[in-house]
């Protein structure tokens, strides 16, 4: 079973709805080894001073910026930490956007949120919401050690989580020579459009994704079988999910009240009524003072060294 990469919270107002970061992909390349052919032996991949020409430990190893051709800057583990995100294990949605808007060429990687435990209400809640007005939340997710745009977008069951790119990191088709104007410009006439379009009438069908198979990856993959059976081969922890945020969206959570106050907070709804009695009281101001804690419930997996 897939283990969660972090376990932590999705946050949106002041809910928040304790939830399983999961891969939403499956690798299935196929990696090769070099070898040398003389001997069939690996080849070793070797850290090497340019100068010396002798092999570098690990230890000895330290992170650069080649500020300029030649030039560097020295980035210690201090200083990543330091620019490292405070929120982990946390997905802070900013705001909600039309579906619609958030162009293809933004979306990079998927992944899939799993409810937490007893964060099903809550999860189902914001799932039916969003598909109900035709949005996504977008906002910040940490993973690892990174901090990356994300939208959280429903799908039948599941909320998804899925990469953005940023905007800088788009190339604007503009850049490219692309041709201009219409189809009068370009002297298309009507009978070629008639054309092209009753033939992508004749090709149309629903979209059935396993329909689409690696023919390149499974015509490789038995030619290794092949080589296999002839022989021709050379030898050469647990998450405690017990401790929830006091305000974590749990099924018992007074959903209402917290929705309340978070429109209230946004300045979208009127101001709430003073409470009529000692309990009301109580819960108000236990309310206030788990909205002021942060939340950073979770434990992320470890990762390597990475800027």
């Amino acid at each position: 079973m897939a283990r969660p990469i972090w376990t932590g919270t999705l946050s949106f107002g002041l809910l928040n709805i304790p939830v399983k970061l999961m891969t939403g992909e499956r690798r299935v390349d196929l990696h090769f080894r070099m070898l040398d052919s003389r001997n069939k032996a690996p080849i070793r991949y070797e850290r090497v001073n340019e100068e010396t020409g002798e092999e570098v430990p690990w230890k000895e190893i330290v992170k650069a910026f080649e500020y300029d051709k030649g030039n560097y800057v020295v980035i210690e583990d201090t200083d990543i930490a330091a620019a490292a995100p405070e929120h982990k294990e946390t997905v802070d949605i900013e705001a909600f956007v039309d579906a619609a808007a958030i162009g293809p060429q933004f979306y990079d990687k998927p992944y899939v949120l799993e409810p937490g435990k007893k964060a099903e209400k809550g999860y189902v809640l914001l799932r039916e919401v969003l598909q109900r007005a035709g949005k996504v939340g977008v906002g910040r997710v940490v993973i690892r050690t990174r901090e990356y745009l994300a939208a959280v977008i429903p799908q039948d069951q599941a909320l998804l989580l899925l990469i953005l790119r940023y905007a800088q990191e788009i190339v604007d088709p503009a850049d490219y020579k692309l041709p201009e104007g219409g189809l009068a410009k370009w002297k298309i006439s009507a009978r070629e459009v008639d054309m092209a379009q009753k033939l992508i009438e004749s090709m149309s069908s629903d979209w059935e994704p396993d329909s689409y198979r690696d023919d390149f990856r499974e015509r490789l993959h038995k030619v290794i079988e092949q080589r296999v059976k002839s022989k021709q081969v050379v030898r050469g922890k647990s998450v405690d999910e017990s401790k929830l945020p006091e305000n974590a969206a749990t099924n018992v959570i007074d959903f209402a009240e917290l929705l309340k106050r978070s429109l209230e907070k946004k300045g979208g709804g009127t101001a709430a009524k003073p409470a009529k009695s000692a309990a009301k009281k109580a819960a108000k101001k236990a309310a206030k003072k788990t909205a002021k804690k942060s939340v950073r419930q979770g434990s992320g997996k470890g990762a390597r060294k990475s800027a």
